[in-house]
């Protein structure tokens, strides 16, 4: 008999079975939440995984294309490479969860969860946060939780609690909050330049409501959570790290990570460890370790060095930003193009423009999101991080990167109203050492305004990291972070915005949580940071977007139609809009709602579409003068086409004002002539002049 355990969260029924499903997995929760269900399950091995200096969890998020009653695309009909949303969703699984797992730990972990139901105003993603952290903390798997999750959206200045796919396509705020007892451990968020002090106050509106969830499920881990399993501590024994000492000083450790050049500090530590594996030979119980132990003995160099001498790796203030460097037009042909440095940290930004039937469809159980008009892409080669090391594709970390940049642009976008684009921004990392993700964001701004994209407003980033002590007081907040503070240290809290506020967060972090004045310092410093960059090196490389478009970005021209002449503009087969397309070499793509896209590189070709489509939409009045090619000659006159549709006849008496004795004398086929329209009789022919004294008139 299984039990069951219901809340009401956010004026909806939370729903928890346990013992259901899945009896033979370490924990696993059946979770309602509306008419949304999703299973989650912890499973573990028994035994740790040899040869590993790093616990080896993996989360999946399965979308069930079932859950939202609808077959799969493809020609298999079953359900194959996760979705963006899927790799995201887990993504945003993984990081508050992973720090509550013994550091010590390499049993291999798997957090699956399946999407079997989907109610649009119950979010599957959250349900899928919430069942991890619970089936997690029922289980007999080492873990310190359990942990809470909780969304805020906002709509007309209001806060709401855990909204559903509609509310969240009109909301300025998409805030996910995970948090512990205590502290808040995980922020993702996407804004519609959202003031830091209502961004603060949001999430710690969510972080109020996961102590209500914690509580929640403290009750279901006290009636139905398992004894946690023992199992072998990975941890260096303290006599390897004395002997350590003994053969390479602390002095020397730190003078070798002391430098702002990551290949000489690379260097350095390879000279030391090369004197480490010579005085541990005869030891291979420790010469098994070493590896993870210099790992550790360089990460506790740097850790003092920050926290207690407030000296940086390469000798930075606290609040100190890398060099910058920035310019745009860096690749001739391209639509736009901008490259930004910070240190050793570079990103190339080209930006395409295409036709808005280019843009990405999305199949998904989200029945608000079918499209996507504009894509961030980012890139992580082998050669940035001088690694010889071959593509094979973007992984979950390439993915999550371009989604955080894509996130912080879409608030300054142009209406497509305005600028009728698909838009393509591909971020290719060129050197890494920390914070790639907010230098793409910084280029891709720059590399928009270069493509003549009106964006609103400049958008910069900036990552701030976190080095702790014993107690929650003991802290250095470090703006702008290079790769080795990043691996040492406790936090990387990505921020990007405009001058007036936040469109994008991403916060990871190591510890068990974050305080709120560690939040807020946070926030504050990456504010200041991101006015520094774009009042400097972005303003002095393009200041605004560009008036005009590259000469090899394709021209659009939009007009709105009736829908009931979209089949006049087709015609029978396609043969009238093949034909106007065979005529002028412009693309033609026409939506449903009767919007008309006429895209192609020569201006005057589109003009010319456009010009015959209108003939064939626009009704035939009488006093018009049109232009219209002959087409047909009989003895009484001769017929004009004046659109794909539509013809007229000019009578021989109205040819010319003098005498015709044969229409031949006058046009022939194929002329093109102007004409004006003198009737439309009943039966809707249409009579022509090309009398110069009708022309006239």
């Amino acid at each position: 008999m299984y039990k069951s355990y219901s809340m009401e969260l956010a004026g909806r029924m939370l729903t928890i079975d346990v013992d259901r499903v899945c009896a033979q997995s370490n924990g696993a929760v059946l979770m309602h939440y509306g008419d949304t269900t999703v299973l989650s399950t912890c499973t573990a091995s028994e035994k740790p995984r040899d040869g590993i200096d790093f616990f080896p969890l993996s989360v999946e998020y399965e979308e069930k294309m079932y859950a939202v009653g609808k077959f799969p695309g493809g020609f298999k009909k079953r359900e194959g490479r996760a979705s963006d949303n899927a790799i995201l969703t887990a993504r945003v699984i993984d990081r508050p969860m992973r720090p509550l797992f013994p550091k010590d730990y390499r049993n291999d972990v798997l957090l699956n969860n399946t999407v079997l139901s989907v109610d649009q105003d119950a979010s599957p993603e959250l349900l899928a946060m919430l069942g991890s952290a619970l089936a997690t903390s029922i289980s007999d798997v080492p873990f310190d939780g359990p942990c809470a999750t909780t969304q805020v959206g906002m709509i007309a200045g209001e806060f709401i609690l855990n909204p559903g796919n509609g509310e969240k396509a009109v909301s300025d705020l998409l805030l996910t909050v995970a948090s512990t007892k205590e502290k808040v451990i995980m922020i993702e968020a996407g804004a519609n330049e959202l003031p830091e002090e209502k961004m603060i106050e949001a999430i710690y509106l969510a972080h109020e409501t996961n102590q209500q969830i914690i509580g929640f499920f403290e009750s279901i881990i006290a009636e139905c959570g398992k004894e946690k399993h023992s199992y072998e501590s990975s941890a260096i024994p303290e006599a390897v790290f004395e002997k350590m000492k003994s053969v390479v000083s602390p002095e020397e450790m730190e003078k070798a990570v002391f430098t702002d050049e990551k290949q000489e500090r690379d260097a350095n530590i390879s000279a030391l460890s090369e004197r480490l594996v010579e005085a541990f030979q005869d030891d291979e119980e420790a010469l098994a370790i070493l590896p993870d132990a210099i790992y550790q003995y360089e990460k506790k160099t740097v850790r003092k060095m920050i926290l207690k001498d407030h000296k940086r790796p390469d000798g930075r203030a606290i609040n100190e930003i890398r060099p910058l460097e920035s310019e745009v037009d860096v690749l001739p042909r391209v639509h736009g193009s901008a490259m930004f440095k910070r240190g050793q940290t570079q990103i190339l930004n080209i930006t395409t423009l295409a036709p808005l039937s280019e843009v990405q469809k999305v199949e998904g159980m989200n029945e608000f999101e079918t499209e996507k008009r504009y894509l961030h892409q980012y890139n992580f080669p082998g050669y940035s991080v001088g690694e010889a090391k071959a593509s094979r594709g973007p992984g979950r970390r390439e993915i999550g990167h371009g989604a955080l940049a894509e996130k912080a642009l879409i608030p300054v976008l142009p209406p497509v109203e305005e600028f009728p684009y698909a838009i393509r921004s591909v971020s290719e990392t060129m050197e890494s050492n920390g914070s790639t993700s907010m230098a793409s964001t910084c280029a891709s701004c720059m590399s928009l305004m270069a493509a003549g994209v009106p964006i609103r407003k400049p958008v910069a980033g900036i990552s701030c990291g976190l080095v702790t002590g014993d107690s929650d007081d003991e802290y250095l907040v470090l703006t702008d972070i290079q790769g080795l503070e990043d691996f040492f240290g406790d936090m990387d809290f990505k921020v990007t915005g405009t001058r007036d506020g936040i469109t994008a967060i991403q916060m990871d972090i190591k510890i068990h949580g974050l305080t709120r004045p560690i939040v807020e310092e946070a926030i504050k410093r990456a504010r200041e940071a991101r006015l520094f960059i774009m009042d400097g090196v972005m303003k002095d490389a393009i200041a605004e977007p560009r008036k005009e478009l590259s000469p090899y970005a394709p021209k659009i021209i939009t007009l709105q139609i009736e829908t009931d002449k979209i089949g006049d503009v087709i015609g029978k087969q396609g043969k009238t809009i093949t034909a106007i397309i065979d005529e002028t070499g412009a693309k033609i793509d026409i939506d449903d709602s009767g919007m008309v896209s006429i895209s192609g590189i020569d201006l005057a070709a589109l003009e010319r579409a456009k010009e015959i489509i209108l003939s064939i939409v626009n009704d035939i009045e009488p006093g018009q003068i049109l232009e219209g090619t002959v087409v047909r000659m009989m003895n009484f006159g001769a017929f004009v086409q004046l659109s794909p549709t539509k013809d007229g006849m000019v009578h021989i008496s109205k040819l010319s004002d003098k005498r015709v004795n044969e229409v031949e004398d006058v046009v022939h086929i194929g002329d093109k002539v102007r004409v004006k329209v003198i009737e439309v009789d009943k039966m809707g022919r249409i009579n022509l002049s090309m009398r110069p004294q009708d022309l006239a008139e």
